[in-house]
């Protein structure tokens, strides 16, 4: 809802203010007074492209602000996505400097023309003539029938079942270019799988078996050097053994008259016997050393395969190529699994597409029970609102199914359906050539909906073009019926139109310095009348203008 416009130096206004009602607001004055400036003016804060001419002559920038009432999703969620705190309350404000520039804000925050231009569409639905943007689009004409259709819950579940689909889809089609890569690398790695099988290494094996190489190749010196060693120790002509226990028993000698050296003599004793283990045990590692030329072929050819593979794989140890092994295993798995998952994932898009065609298919069935009656009451408002021979047509088609269904729809008008010229045929609203049909058109479907949409406020800048009489009069209860639910802003030249608002601006002319300037206030209750009078009968209106201006407002 518009609570509050603006204006500061813009074409012929110097400055304005106009709060406006919650209902229908009809805006009236003098040709050229300054009407359509002002719906000018509101283009502009809802994000229409800034224009240097209409800096007023006056000094200084041209200011315009509205403050709007939303509690709409769509506005929160704009509000959101802009980084900006949800309030009830928006004030926009559009700032033209002499130079040409502009620059727009949203509640103090500085934001650009097209996403003001999108937060525009969202508060305020502008018809001014020739203009066919909004109800000529197909998501608008579809949402259109979906409200009388009653589909909000089901088209909610459509939106969560397109929307799995759509995931679903989006997975299967992801593995498949997966394995499309993966296919052409699976032969290779089986390959190198295959070989690093048939080798069979086991952890640490080539260090191992470079230990044990070392060994065999040193046989015989090693096998000297222990034979010396327990010669030395045991078996020479005076064997290390057997002087270290002469050596103890010479020391027992003096246990009797020397005590202290007791503790020595039970060393040595130890000593001894752990010298004739290590001797014993240097013999038994003597005997495992012999000379394999057989062992030490097989070794050096094992380790010749070992670290061929180790160069070609870059790595530097057997547990390293045994962790390739292991991924290179885990990759086939992997790729034998995304055929299963594949086929999973295929099996389900079938199953999930079947449910949401069912759920398509019953919002379609829906939609299409409605159009009959829905043709019928616009043709029905479209002859009240004086166009008796236009007929609009509604036109559903089968197509791909997509998050709000399968149906293709369009709305086709005729305004001459009878006369000669009905050869013409329907056409899409889009192609209407009469700007106030298309609006009286508008207000008609727009008014039909009013109570089940979440409607902006919505702008009508001379509706009545074309009309008058009782075509006027039926224009201006169906825009007051409209209004029970949605705020009408609308310039008008009809007193029928001018005598149902709940709140009548008149707009008007001064010279300032021989300067045109342009005003607007309310009317009050008397001044109503006045001008009523004056739009039924002239600037003088008759005592009988003035009686059927009151009775026209109080009916």
């Amino acid at each position: 809802m518009l609570v509050k416009l603006y204006i500061r130096n813009y074409a012929i206004i110097r400055e304005v203010e106009v709060e406006f009602g919650k209902q229908l607001n009809v805006i009236t004055g003098e040709t050229g007074a300054g009407k359509s400036i002002l719906m000018g003016a509101l283009s502009l804060i809802l994000g229409e492209r800034a224009d240097a001419s209409v800096l007023s002559h006056h000094k200084g920038k041209c200011v315009i602000e509205g403050l709007f009432r939303a509690q709409d999703e769509k506005v929160a969620w704009w509000m959101k996505q802009n980084d900006m705190d949800e309030e009830e309350e928006i004030i926009i404000r559009r700032e033209l400097l002499p130079g040409g520039k502009s620059r727009s804000f949203v509640n103090d925050t500085p934001v650009n023309v097209s996403a003001l231009k999108e937060l525009g569409h969202m508060l305020v639905d502008q018809h001014q003539q020739f203009d066919g943007q909004g109800i000529a689009t197909e998501s608008f004409q579809r949402s259109v029938l979906d409200a009388l259709a009653g589909n909000a819950d089901m088209l909610q579940q459509l939106h969560t079942e397109f929307q799995l689909l759509t995931e679903t889809r989006t997975r299967y089609e992801s593995l498949l270019a997966e394995q499309s890569t993966a296919e052409k690398e699976r032969d290779y790695h089986t390959y190198l799988l295959q070989e690093l099988e048939a080798v069979d290494l086991k952890p640490q094996e080539l260090e191992l078996l470079d230990e044990e190489l070392n060994t065999l190749s040193n046989a015989g010196h090693i096998q000297q050097v222990l034979s010396e060693v327990v010669v030395f120790m045991s078996e020479g002509e005076q064997p290390l053994v057997q002087q270290l226990k002469s050596v103890q028993q010479k020391l027992q000698q003096l246990e009797s008259v020397f005590p202290g050296v007791s503790p020595l003599c039970e060393r040595l004793k130890s000593t001894a016997i752990e010298l004739d283990d290590i001797a014993g045990d240097i013999e038994r590692l003597s005997d495992t050393v012999s000379h394999q030329p057989d062992r030490v072929e097989w070794v050096s050819d094992r380790i010749g395969v070992g670290y061929k593979l180790l160069k070609k794989y870059g790595v530097q140890t057997t547990d390293e190529l045994l962790k390739i092994q292991e991924d290179l295993k885990e990759k086939l798995q992997e790729m034998d699994e995304a055929s299963d998952t594949a086929q999973q994932l295929k099996s389900a898009i079938i199953t999930q597409e079947q449910q949401a065609l069912k759920t398509a298919a019953s919002v379609s069935k829906r939609r299409q029970q409605c159009v009959t009656a829905f043709e019928k009451d616009v043709n029905q408002l479209l002859k009240r609102v004086g166009m008796p021979n236009a007929r609009l047509k509604v036109l559903m088609e089968p197509g791909t199914l997509r998050v709000h269904g399968t149906d293709t729809i369009r709305f086709l008008f005729n305004a001459n359906v009878g006369s000669d010229r009905a050869e013409a045929g329907f056409e899409s609203l889009g192609k209407v050539a009469s700007g106030g049909e298309l609006s009286r058109l508008m207000l008609c479907i727009k008014s039909l909906v009013a109570g089940k949409l979440q409607l902006p406020t919505l702008v009508f800048d001379e509706i009545d073009t074309g009309i008058s009489g009782e075509a006027a009069r039926q224009v201006a209860m169906v825009m007051e019926e409209m209004s029970n639910a949605h705020q009408l802003i609308a310039i008008t030249h009809q007193p029928q139109i001018a005598a149902r608002a709940h709140k009548h601006f008149f707009v008007y002319k001064t010279m300032q310095d021989d300067v045109v300037e342009a005003g607007i206030r309310v009317l009050e209750p008397e001044e109503r009348i006045k001008a009523i009078a004056q739009m039924l009968s002239g600037e003088q209106p008759s005592a009988a203008a003035l009686e059927n201006a009151r009775e026209m407002m109080n009916t």
